[in-house]
């Protein structure tokens, strides 16, 4: 963790899986930006984990990057036992404040091809992993912490070829407002962000790279253009401030009106 000359007094930690890249680099800078310190975790890129590091630590802010594979849940306790001491080492803290479950996986294929691998790939990043690993880090989040899981507007409009990924965020918004109500005597605010098409190097830049898919995308968006992370990053660092403490359990689509 980057130690800077800062006053940590009263200033809050957040957690991001898959923060070294994407829509989570983009989420830590922003939470940076407010004054946030961030760790964050990476699956196998530790060079863009470091990366995401030195830049929040020029933001002025303490950061950190754990290794996890989101979709190893037995790797979970020690997982928790690193950052535990991550948290201690740096901050003197046992305790942090934001949990963002952004990690996931998208695999595109029809219905018809979709294979059992192809299945339990993505249940265990996007659905299992969220589940377990936020049931393992329940201790170590603040009484009146906050947690975001990310979704997709996959979960309310169908496209071919994304009946997997859609049935995975679609449980994940089930699941917001499970934990929203069992959290709520904790005084933890648990909401969903479901992003639309965003241009990033997710699916291998699908949105990003394809010209074509690009302007169809824009064409059916009522803003007409495609998402770019600087439309969700800062979005969920609002969400997480005290300017809305009051929102819980809810779906907040992010997309710039796609299919409206």
């Amino acid at each position: 963790m980057t130690k800077e000359n800062i006053d940590n007094t009263n200033t809050k930690i957040a957690l991001i899986t898959g923060g070294s890249r994407g829509l989570g680099h983009n989420t830590a800078l922003s939470l940076a930006r407010k004054g946030v310190d961030v760790i964050i975790t990476y699956h196998a890129n530790q060079a863009e984990a470091d990366t995401t590091v030195a830049a929040i630590g020029k933001l002025g802010r303490n950061a950190a990057a754990l290794q996890l594979d989101t979709g190893a849940i037995k790797t979970f306790p020690d997982f928790a036992a690193r950052l535990k001491a991550a948290l201690k080492d740096n901050r003197g803290a046992s305790r942090f404040d934001y949990l963002v479950n952004n990690a996931g996986i998208g695999i595109s294929k029809p219905f018809a091809e979709t294979t059992e691998a192809d299945f339990d790939l993505m249940m265990n990043i996007n659905l299992k992993g969220v589940y377990f690993l936020t049931q393992t880090l329940l201790p170590l989040i603040a009484d009146g912490g906050r947690i975001v899981n990310l979704s997709s507007g996959l979960a309310r409009f169908s496209m071919p070829g994304y009946s997997a990924y859609g049935a995975t965020k679609g449980a994940i918004e089930v699941l917001t407002h499970f934990l929203a109500k069992e959290l709520g005597p904790r005084q933890i605010a648990v909401n969903t962000v479901a992003p639309g098409a965003i241009e990033t190097d997710f699916g291998g830049g699908y949105i990003r790279d394809n010209a074509g898919i690009n302007r169809e995308v824009a064409n059916l968006t009522a803003l007409g253009r495609v998402g770019v992370p600087d439309d969700i990053g800062p979005m969920i660092a609002s969400l997480l401030s005290e300017d809305n403490r009051w929102i819980n359990g809810q779906r907040i689509e992010v997309s710039g009106g796609i299919f409206v």
